[in-house]
Protein backbone atom coordinates (compact mmCIF):
# COMPACT_ATOMS: atom_id res chain seq x y z
CA UNK A 1 0.00 0.00 0.00
CA UNK A 2 1.32 3.40 -1.43
CA UNK A 3 0.30 5.52 1.93
CA UNK A 4 2.01 8.37 0.70
CA UNK A 5 0.04 8.96 -2.13
CA UNK A 6 -2.95 8.32 -0.48
CA UNK A 7 -1.94 10.73 2.15
CA UNK A 8 -0.85 12.77 -0.95
CA UNK A 9 -4.08 12.69 -2.64
CA UNK A 10 -6.21 14.05 0.64
CA UNK A 11 -4.20 16.91 0.74
CA UNK A 12 -5.28 18.27 -2.78
CA UNK A 13 -8.61 17.17 -1.80
CA UNK A 14 -8.95 18.99 1.28
CA UNK A 15 -7.16 22.21 -0.36
CA UNK A 16 -9.59 21.75 -3.24
CA UNK A 17 -12.82 22.08 -0.23
CA UNK A 18 -10.85 24.76 0.59
CA UNK A 19 -11.01 26.92 -2.60
CA UNK A 20 -14.92 25.87 -3.05
CA UNK A 21 -15.34 27.63 0.63
CA UNK A 22 -14.61 30.50 -0.76
CA UNK A 23 -17.91 30.95 -2.50
CA UNK A 24 -20.19 30.55 0.96
CA UNK A 25 -17.37 33.22 2.32
CA UNK A 26 -18.35 35.76 -0.17
CA UNK A 27 -21.91 35.30 -0.24
CA UNK A 28 -21.56 35.85 3.59
CA UNK A 29 -19.62 38.81 3.24
CA UNK A 30 -22.55 40.23 0.89
CA UNK A 31 -25.17 39.60 2.97
CA UNK A 32 -23.01 40.89 6.47
CA UNK A 33 -22.95 37.88 8.34
CA UNK A 34 -20.84 36.84 10.72
CA UNK A 35 -20.35 33.24 9.29
CA UNK A 36 -17.95 34.63 6.73
CA UNK A 37 -15.13 35.04 9.52
CA UNK A 38 -16.28 31.26 10.20
CA UNK A 39 -15.96 30.19 6.37
CA UNK A 40 -12.23 32.48 6.42
CA UNK A 41 -11.22 29.71 9.62
CA UNK A 42 -12.15 26.62 8.17
CA UNK A 43 -10.51 27.68 4.50
CA UNK A 44 -7.59 28.37 6.76
CA UNK A 45 -7.57 25.00 8.42
CA UNK A 46 -8.29 23.03 5.21
CA UNK A 47 -5.56 24.80 3.60
CA UNK A 48 -3.16 24.02 6.17
CA UNK A 49 -3.79 20.33 6.70
CA UNK A 50 -4.17 19.99 2.61
CA UNK A 51 -1.04 21.38 2.19
CA UNK A 52 0.75 19.42 4.95
CA UNK A 53 -0.71 16.31 3.60
CA UNK A 54 0.45 17.28 0.09
CA UNK A 55 4.35 17.43 1.61
CA UNK A 56 4.07 13.88 1.86
CA UNK A 57 4.43 13.54 -2.04
CA UNK A 58 5.50 10.26 -2.71
CA UNK A 59 8.14 9.23 -5.20
CA UNK A 60 6.66 6.99 -6.83
CA UNK A 61 3.07 8.19 -8.06
CA UNK A 62 1.69 5.48 -9.86
CA UNK A 63 -1.71 3.98 -8.26
CA UNK A 64 -2.98 0.92 -8.57
CA UNK A 65 -6.39 0.00 -7.95
CA UNK A 66 -6.48 -0.70 -4.09
CA UNK A 67 -4.69 2.83 -4.11
CA UNK A 68 -7.62 4.04 -5.95
CA UNK A 69 -10.45 2.74 -3.69
CA UNK A 70 -9.18 3.51 -0.69
CA UNK A 71 -7.93 6.89 -1.81
CA UNK A 72 -11.59 7.56 -2.93
CA UNK A 73 -13.27 6.21 0.28
CA UNK A 74 -10.99 8.22 2.53
CA UNK A 75 -11.70 11.49 0.47
CA UNK A 76 -15.01 11.80 1.04
CA UNK A 77 -14.89 10.81 4.58
CA UNK A 78 -12.75 13.71 4.94
CA UNK A 79 -14.52 16.04 2.76
CA UNK A 80 -17.50 15.71 5.03
CA UNK A 81 -16.00 15.71 8.06
CA UNK A 82 -14.15 18.76 7.46
CA UNK A 83 -17.35 20.46 5.34
CA UNK A 84 -19.29 20.14 8.56
CA UNK A 85 -17.34 22.34 10.03
CA UNK A 86 -19.08 25.24 9.10
CA UNK A 87 -22.44 24.31 10.81
CA UNK A 88 -20.28 22.81 13.74
CA UNK A 89 -18.05 26.55 14.93
CA UNK A 90 -21.42 28.74 13.28
CA UNK A 91 -23.57 27.08 15.60
CA UNK A 92 -26.44 26.14 13.13
CA UNK A 93 -25.84 22.66 13.86
CA UNK A 94 -23.44 22.29 16.98
CA UNK A 95 -24.05 18.06 17.44
CA UNK A 96 -21.04 16.14 15.89
CA UNK A 97 -23.37 13.44 14.51
CA UNK A 98 -26.09 16.13 13.05
CA UNK A 99 -23.86 18.10 11.17
CA UNK A 100 -22.00 15.04 9.74
CA UNK A 101 -24.85 13.64 8.72
CA UNK A 102 -26.16 16.57 7.17
CA UNK A 103 -23.26 17.27 5.65
CA UNK A 104 -22.71 13.74 4.18
CA UNK A 105 -26.41 14.20 2.53
CA UNK A 106 -25.21 17.18 1.02
CA UNK A 107 -21.78 16.19 -0.53
CA UNK A 108 -23.75 12.61 -1.75
CA UNK A 109 -26.88 14.44 -2.62
CA UNK A 110 -28.68 12.75 -0.81
CA UNK A 111 -30.79 15.76 0.52
CA UNK A 112 -31.99 14.05 3.74
CA UNK A 113 -32.19 16.25 6.48
CA UNK A 114 -31.95 16.65 9.96
CA UNK A 115 -33.42 20.37 9.81
CA UNK A 116 -36.99 21.19 11.02
CA UNK A 117 -36.66 24.80 9.94
CA UNK A 118 -34.00 25.94 7.48
CA UNK A 119 -34.89 29.65 6.60
CA UNK A 120 -33.82 30.76 9.93
CA UNK A 121 -30.21 29.27 8.70
CA UNK A 122 -27.94 32.27 7.72
CA UNK A 123 -27.58 32.83 3.69
CA UNK A 124 -23.95 31.63 3.59
CA UNK A 125 -24.54 28.03 5.76
CA UNK A 126 -27.70 28.06 3.03
CA UNK A 127 -25.33 28.11 0.09
CA UNK A 128 -23.15 26.26 1.42
CA UNK A 129 -25.28 23.74 2.05
CA UNK A 130 -26.73 23.44 -0.99
CA UNK A 131 -23.52 24.01 -2.61
CA UNK A 132 -22.04 20.77 -0.89
CA UNK A 133 -24.87 18.88 -3.96
CA UNK A 134 -23.25 20.49 -6.90
CA UNK A 135 -19.44 19.65 -5.20
CA UNK A 136 -20.77 15.94 -5.09
CA UNK A 137 -22.71 15.61 -8.26
CA UNK A 138 -20.26 15.17 -10.70
CA UNK A 139 -17.79 13.81 -7.96
CA UNK A 140 -14.81 15.52 -6.42
CA UNK A 141 -12.23 12.83 -7.68
CA UNK A 142 -13.68 13.17 -10.97
CA UNK A 143 -12.17 16.94 -11.06
CA UNK A 144 -9.39 16.05 -9.75
CA UNK A 145 -8.04 13.67 -11.78
CA UNK A 146 -7.55 16.69 -14.30
CA UNK A 147 -4.90 18.38 -12.07
CA UNK A 148 -3.64 15.38 -10.36
CA UNK A 149 0.01 14.70 -11.78
CA UNK A 150 -0.54 10.65 -11.80
CA UNK A 151 0.06 8.14 -13.66
CA UNK A 152 0.70 4.27 -14.75
CA UNK A 153 -3.83 4.50 -15.00
CA UNK A 154 -4.00 5.67 -11.21
CA UNK A 155 -6.39 8.32 -12.91
CA UNK A 156 -8.99 5.76 -14.08
CA UNK A 157 -8.83 3.73 -10.77
CA UNK A 158 -10.00 7.00 -9.07
CA UNK A 159 -12.89 7.39 -11.78
CA UNK A 160 -13.89 3.67 -11.30
CA UNK A 161 -13.77 3.94 -7.74
CA UNK A 162 -16.31 7.30 -8.17
CA UNK A 163 -18.30 6.80 -11.08
CA UNK A 164 -21.91 5.51 -10.51
CA UNK A 165 -23.39 2.44 -12.53
CA UNK A 166 -22.15 -0.99 -13.62
CA UNK A 167 -19.73 -0.53 -15.23
CA UNK A 168 -17.05 2.59 -16.27
CA UNK A 169 -15.71 3.61 -19.78
CA UNK A 170 -13.84 6.62 -21.19
CA UNK A 171 -15.47 8.77 -23.62
CA UNK A 172 -11.99 9.71 -24.87
CA UNK A 173 -8.86 7.78 -24.75
CA UNK A 174 -7.37 10.20 -22.02
CA UNK A 175 -8.75 10.07 -18.64
CA UNK A 176 -7.79 13.72 -17.97
CA UNK A 177 -9.69 14.62 -21.26
CA UNK A 178 -12.84 12.64 -20.42
CA UNK A 179 -12.99 14.24 -16.66
CA UNK A 180 -12.60 17.97 -18.04
CA UNK A 181 -15.16 16.86 -20.93
CA UNK A 182 -17.39 15.54 -18.18
CA UNK A 183 -17.43 18.69 -16.33
CA UNK A 184 -17.50 20.84 -18.98
CA UNK A 185 -21.28 19.54 -20.02
CA UNK A 186 -21.80 19.58 -16.10
CA UNK A 187 -21.05 23.18 -15.96
CA UNK A 188 -22.93 24.15 -19.07
CA UNK A 189 -26.26 22.68 -18.12
CA UNK A 190 -25.74 24.23 -14.77
CA UNK A 191 -25.67 27.85 -16.14
CA UNK A 192 -28.36 26.79 -18.82
CA UNK A 193 -30.66 26.40 -15.56
CA UNK A 194 -29.53 29.13 -13.36
CA UNK A 195 -30.29 31.60 -16.82
CA UNK A 196 -33.88 30.43 -17.06
CA UNK A 197 -34.76 30.13 -13.36
CA UNK A 198 -33.63 34.19 -13.50
CA UNK A 199 -36.42 34.48 -16.11
CA UNK A 200 -39.00 32.55 -13.57
CA UNK A 201 -38.88 35.17 -10.74
CA UNK A 202 -36.34 33.94 -8.88
CA UNK A 203 -33.38 36.12 -7.41
CA UNK A 204 -30.46 34.77 -8.06
CA UNK A 205 -29.46 33.31 -4.59
CA UNK A 206 -32.60 31.20 -4.80
CA UNK A 207 -31.09 30.08 -8.61
CA UNK A 208 -28.09 28.97 -7.74
CA UNK A 209 -28.88 27.16 -4.91
CA UNK A 210 -31.81 25.54 -6.61
CA UNK A 211 -29.76 25.02 -9.21
CA UNK A 212 -26.95 23.48 -7.14
CA UNK A 213 -29.75 20.37 -5.55
CA UNK A 214 -30.84 19.86 -9.16
CA UNK A 215 -27.75 19.93 -11.16
CA UNK A 216 -26.78 17.41 -8.49
CA UNK A 217 -29.86 15.83 -7.80
CA UNK A 218 -29.53 16.79 -4.30
CA UNK A 219 -33.20 18.29 -2.76
CA UNK A 220 -31.30 20.82 0.16
CA UNK A 221 -34.80 22.99 -0.15
CA UNK A 222 -34.17 26.86 1.12
CA UNK A 223 -37.74 27.17 2.24
CA UNK A 224 -39.59 24.63 4.40
CA UNK A 225 -42.29 23.82 2.07
CA UNK A 226 -39.14 22.52 -0.24
CA UNK A 227 -40.85 23.98 -3.73
CA UNK A 228 -44.19 24.37 -3.04
CA UNK A 229 -43.79 28.05 -2.62
CA UNK A 230 -41.98 28.49 -6.38
CA UNK A 231 -44.23 29.46 -9.74
CA UNK A 232 -45.44 27.00 -12.15
CA UNK A 233 -42.48 27.86 -14.27
CA UNK A 234 -39.82 27.04 -12.04
CA UNK A 235 -41.74 23.66 -10.85
CA UNK A 236 -41.81 23.01 -14.67
CA UNK A 237 -38.36 24.30 -15.28
CA UNK A 238 -36.71 21.94 -12.60
CA UNK A 239 -39.01 18.92 -13.34
CA UNK A 240 -37.20 19.50 -16.64
CA UNK A 241 -33.53 19.66 -15.49
CA UNK A 242 -34.03 16.97 -12.60
CA UNK A 243 -34.73 14.18 -15.20
CA UNK A 244 -31.98 15.51 -17.94
CA UNK A 245 -29.48 15.17 -15.00
CA UNK A 246 -30.49 12.09 -14.40
CA UNK A 247 -29.66 10.46 -18.15
CA UNK A 248 -25.81 9.68 -18.70
CA UNK A 249 -23.50 12.46 -19.26
CA UNK A 250 -22.24 10.38 -22.34
CA UNK A 251 -25.36 10.43 -24.27
CA UNK A 252 -25.18 14.74 -24.58
CA UNK A 253 -21.47 13.84 -25.43
CA UNK A 254 -22.37 11.73 -28.06
CA UNK A 255 -25.54 13.74 -29.67
CA UNK A 256 -23.82 17.14 -29.38
CA UNK A 257 -20.27 16.63 -29.45
CA UNK A 258 -19.81 13.60 -31.49
CA UNK A 259 -23.86 14.53 -33.65
CA UNK A 260 -24.29 10.51 -33.17
CA UNK A 261 -28.25 10.32 -31.84
CA UNK A 262 -28.74 6.98 -32.56
CA UNK A 263 -25.45 5.94 -31.14
CA UNK A 264 -25.69 8.14 -28.12
CA UNK A 265 -29.19 7.29 -27.20
CA UNK A 266 -28.44 4.27 -25.15
CA UNK A 267 -31.22 1.78 -24.21
CA UNK A 268 -30.60 2.50 -20.93
CA UNK A 269 -31.37 6.49 -21.52
CA UNK A 270 -34.48 4.95 -23.40
CA UNK A 271 -35.86 2.71 -20.49
CA UNK A 272 -35.43 5.52 -18.54
CA UNK A 273 -37.24 7.91 -20.47
CA UNK A 274 -39.95 5.04 -20.67
CA UNK A 275 -40.36 4.58 -16.80
CA UNK A 276 -41.05 8.52 -15.97
CA UNK A 277 -44.14 9.06 -18.59
CA UNK A 278 -45.48 5.31 -17.80
CA UNK A 279 -45.31 6.25 -13.60
CA UNK A 280 -46.40 9.73 -14.50
CA UNK A 281 -49.65 8.50 -16.41
CA UNK A 282 -50.01 5.63 -13.47
CA UNK A 283 -50.08 8.00 -10.51
CA UNK A 284 -52.16 10.85 -12.42
CA UNK A 285 -54.64 8.21 -12.90
CA UNK A 286 -54.74 7.12 -9.18
CA UNK A 287 -54.46 10.48 -8.13
CA UNK A 288 -57.54 12.11 -10.07
CA UNK A 289 -60.02 14.31 -7.96
CA UNK A 290 -57.12 15.24 -5.28
CA UNK A 291 -56.13 17.98 -6.86
CA UNK A 292 -58.28 21.50 -8.53
CA UNK A 293 -57.22 20.47 -12.08
CA UNK A 294 -55.61 17.99 -14.29
CA UNK A 295 -53.33 20.21 -15.17
CA UNK A 296 -52.30 21.21 -10.83
CA UNK A 297 -52.27 16.80 -10.92
CA UNK A 298 -50.20 16.75 -13.77
CA UNK A 299 -47.52 18.97 -12.35
CA UNK A 300 -47.42 17.60 -9.12
CA UNK A 301 -46.76 14.28 -10.39
CA UNK A 302 -44.07 14.62 -13.28
CA UNK A 303 -42.57 16.72 -10.45
CA UNK A 304 -42.80 13.89 -7.92
CA UNK A 305 -42.13 11.27 -10.25
CA UNK A 306 -39.20 12.70 -11.53
CA UNK A 307 -37.87 13.98 -7.95
CA UNK A 308 -37.84 10.35 -6.94
CA UNK A 309 -36.48 8.46 -9.82
CA UNK A 310 -33.35 10.82 -10.11
CA UNK A 311 -33.30 10.56 -5.84
CA UNK A 312 -33.16 14.61 -5.89
CA UNK A 313 -35.93 14.50 -3.28
CA UNK A 314 -37.56 18.30 -3.71
CA UNK A 315 -40.76 18.52 -3.29
CA UNK A 316 -43.98 20.06 -4.23
CA UNK A 317 -46.54 18.17 -2.56
CA UNK A 318 -47.00 15.46 0.28
CA UNK A 319 -47.13 12.36 -1.01
CA UNK A 320 -47.42 10.86 2.01
CA UNK A 321 -51.24 11.49 1.48
CA UNK A 322 -51.22 9.89 -1.75
CA UNK A 323 -53.17 6.29 -2.28
CA UNK A 324 -51.10 3.33 -1.94
CA UNK A 325 -51.12 2.45 -5.21
CA UNK A 326 -49.15 5.66 -6.11
CA UNK A 327 -46.65 5.31 -2.86
CA UNK A 328 -46.10 1.94 -3.94
CA UNK A 329 -44.81 3.21 -7.51
CA UNK A 330 -42.85 6.02 -5.45
CA UNK A 331 -40.78 3.19 -3.45
CA UNK A 332 -40.30 1.51 -6.49
CA UNK A 333 -38.31 4.52 -8.36
CA UNK A 334 -36.36 5.14 -5.27
CA UNK A 335 -34.92 1.42 -5.60
CA UNK A 336 -34.34 1.68 -8.94
CA UNK A 337 -33.10 5.03 -9.64
CA UNK A 338 -31.10 7.19 -12.45
CA UNK A 339 -29.24 6.36 -15.34
CA UNK A 340 -25.36 4.99 -14.81
CA UNK A 341 -23.25 7.64 -15.13
CA UNK A 342 -25.69 10.57 -13.91
CA UNK A 343 -25.80 12.37 -10.70
CA UNK A 344 -28.62 10.63 -9.82
CA UNK A 345 -28.47 7.49 -7.29
CA UNK A 346 -30.47 4.69 -6.82
CA UNK A 347 -29.61 1.14 -7.62
CA UNK A 348 -29.52 2.15 -11.33
CA UNK A 349 -31.83 1.26 -15.09
CA UNK A 350 -28.79 -0.36 -16.12
CA UNK A 351 -28.29 -2.66 -13.40
CA UNK A 352 -32.20 -3.60 -13.00
CA UNK A 353 -31.72 -4.08 -16.76
CA UNK A 354 -29.04 -6.82 -16.65
CA UNK A 355 -30.77 -8.40 -13.63
CA UNK A 356 -34.35 -8.56 -15.95
CA UNK A 357 -31.90 -10.16 -19.21
CA UNK A 358 -30.30 -12.47 -16.55
CA UNK A 359 -33.63 -13.92 -15.49
CA UNK A 360 -35.60 -14.43 -18.93
CA UNK A 361 -32.15 -15.81 -19.61
CA UNK A 362 -31.75 -18.33 -16.89
CA UNK A 363 -35.91 -19.47 -17.95
CA UNK A 364 -34.77 -19.76 -21.10
CA UNK A 365 -32.09 -21.79 -20.42
CA UNK A 366 -34.47 -23.60 -17.97
CA UNK A 367 -36.68 -24.41 -20.96
CA UNK A 368 -33.75 -25.27 -23.28
CA UNK A 369 -30.50 -26.59 -21.19
CA UNK A 370 -28.71 -26.74 -24.48
CA UNK A 371 -29.61 -23.51 -26.23
CA UNK A 372 -26.86 -20.63 -25.71
CA UNK A 373 -28.19 -17.49 -25.35
CA UNK A 374 -26.24 -13.95 -25.05
CA UNK A 375 -26.70 -10.92 -22.27
CA UNK A 376 -26.48 -7.82 -24.91
CA UNK A 377 -27.51 -3.83 -24.21
CA UNK A 378 -27.06 -1.17 -27.08
CA UNK A 379 -26.35 -3.95 -29.57
CA UNK A 380 -22.92 -5.18 -27.70
CA UNK A 381 -22.66 -8.31 -25.39
CA UNK A 382 -22.11 -8.04 -21.92
CA UNK A 383 -19.14 -9.01 -20.79
CA UNK A 384 -19.27 -11.88 -17.80
CA UNK A 385 -17.03 -9.68 -15.55
CA UNK A 386 -20.02 -7.17 -15.49
CA UNK A 387 -22.90 -9.25 -15.22
CA UNK A 388 -21.04 -10.56 -11.99
CA UNK A 389 -20.66 -7.57 -11.01
CA UNK A 390 -24.17 -6.31 -10.78
CA UNK A 391 -25.25 -9.85 -9.50
CA UNK A 392 -22.42 -9.15 -6.08
CA UNK A 393 -23.74 -5.56 -5.88
CA UNK A 394 -27.20 -6.83 -5.80
CA UNK A 395 -26.13 -8.84 -2.78
CA UNK A 396 -24.13 -6.76 -0.68
CA UNK A 397 -26.71 -3.83 -1.52
CA UNK A 398 -29.38 -6.48 0.28
CA UNK A 399 -27.11 -7.07 3.31
CA UNK A 400 -26.37 -3.28 3.98
CA UNK A 401 -29.64 -2.95 3.64
CA UNK A 402 -30.87 -5.57 6.22
CA UNK A 403 -28.71 -4.50 8.59
CA UNK A 404 -29.37 -0.86 8.19
CA UNK A 405 -33.02 -1.27 8.96
CA UNK A 406 -32.32 -3.52 12.25
CA UNK A 407 -29.80 -1.03 13.45
CA UNK A 408 -31.85 1.78 13.39
CA UNK A 409 -35.39 -0.19 14.82
CA UNK A 410 -33.76 -0.07 17.77
CA UNK A 411 -35.08 3.22 17.87
CA UNK A 412 -38.73 2.28 18.25
CA UNK A 413 -40.42 3.90 15.39
CA UNK A 414 -42.71 2.15 12.93
CA UNK A 415 -41.40 0.35 10.24
CA UNK A 416 -42.56 2.65 7.03
CA UNK A 417 -40.75 5.26 8.18
CA UNK A 418 -37.17 2.75 9.17
CA UNK A 419 -37.68 0.90 5.71
CA UNK A 420 -37.87 3.93 3.62
CA UNK A 421 -35.49 5.85 5.79
CA UNK A 422 -32.73 3.50 5.28
CA UNK A 423 -33.80 3.14 1.37
CA UNK A 424 -34.01 7.26 1.02
CA UNK A 425 -30.09 7.07 2.60
CA UNK A 426 -28.52 4.33 0.91
CA UNK A 427 -29.82 5.13 -2.70
CA UNK A 428 -29.32 8.63 -2.23
CA UNK A 429 -32.42 10.15 -2.32
CA UNK A 430 -33.51 12.35 0.75
CA UNK A 431 -36.99 12.02 1.74
CA UNK A 432 -38.69 8.58 2.50
CA UNK A 433 -42.50 7.67 3.30
CA UNK A 434 -43.98 7.91 7.27
CA UNK A 435 -41.99 9.98 10.07
CA UNK A 436 -39.21 10.85 7.35
CA UNK A 437 -41.80 12.19 4.48
CA UNK A 438 -42.26 14.85 2.72
CA UNK A 439 -42.75 17.22 5.70
CA UNK A 440 -40.36 15.34 8.50
CA UNK A 441 -36.70 14.69 8.89
CA UNK A 442 -34.37 12.15 10.70
CA UNK A 443 -33.64 14.58 13.35
CA UNK A 444 -35.32 12.43 15.91
CA UNK A 445 -33.06 9.14 15.19
CA UNK A 446 -30.47 8.73 17.50
CA UNK A 447 -27.01 9.66 17.12
CA UNK A 448 -25.71 5.64 16.32
CA UNK A 449 -28.51 5.74 13.64
CA UNK A 450 -27.29 8.91 12.39
CA UNK A 451 -23.96 7.40 12.01
CA UNK A 452 -25.23 4.33 10.72
CA UNK A 453 -27.20 6.45 8.04
CA UNK A 454 -24.75 8.79 7.29
CA UNK A 455 -22.61 5.74 6.16
CA UNK A 456 -25.15 4.79 4.06
CA UNK A 457 -25.14 7.39 2.01
CA UNK A 458 -21.88 7.02 1.72
CA UNK A 459 -21.81 3.35 0.86
CA UNK A 460 -24.52 3.87 -1.76
CA UNK A 461 -22.66 7.02 -3.59
CA UNK A 462 -19.82 5.75 -4.16
CA UNK A 463 -21.73 2.41 -5.22
CA UNK A 464 -20.92 0.16 -1.59
CA UNK A 465 -17.49 -1.39 -2.91
CA UNK A 466 -14.96 1.68 -2.39
CA UNK A 467 -16.33 1.77 1.28
CA UNK A 468 -16.19 -1.48 2.20
CA UNK A 469 -12.54 -2.04 1.00
CA UNK A 470 -11.75 0.69 3.34
CA UNK A 471 -13.06 -1.16 6.05
CA UNK A 472 -12.00 -4.69 4.82
CA UNK A 473 -9.30 -6.44 6.80
CA UNK A 474 -7.71 -7.95 3.51
CA UNK A 475 -6.94 -4.28 2.08
CA UNK A 476 -4.50 -3.32 4.68
CA UNK A 477 -2.64 -6.76 5.03
CA UNK A 478 0.95 -6.58 2.61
Amino acid sequence: MNYRLIIYTLGWVLSFEAVCMILPMVCGFIYGEKEALIFASCILICLIIGRLFISFSPKNKVMYSKEGFVSVALSWLFISIFGALPFIFSGAIPNIFDAFFETVSGFTTTGASVLSNVEILPKSIIFWRSFSHWIGGMGVIVLLVAVLPLSGGGNFHMIKAESTGPSVSKLVPKVKQTALILYGIYVVMTITQIVILLFCNMNLFEALTTTFGTAGTGGFGIRNDSFTGFSDSAQITVTIFMILFGIDFSVYYFIFVKRMFKTGVTSEAKTYLGIIIATIALISYNCRGMYESIWENLKHTAFQVGSIITTTGYTTADYNLWPEFSKAILVLLMIIGACAGSTGGGIKVSRIMILLKSIVKEIKIAAHPKSVHKLTMNGRTLQHETVRAVNVYMMAYLIIFAFSVIIISRDGYDFTTNFTGVLATLNNIGPGLGTVGPTGNFGMYSNLSKFVLSMGMLAGRLELFPLLVLFSPYTWKK
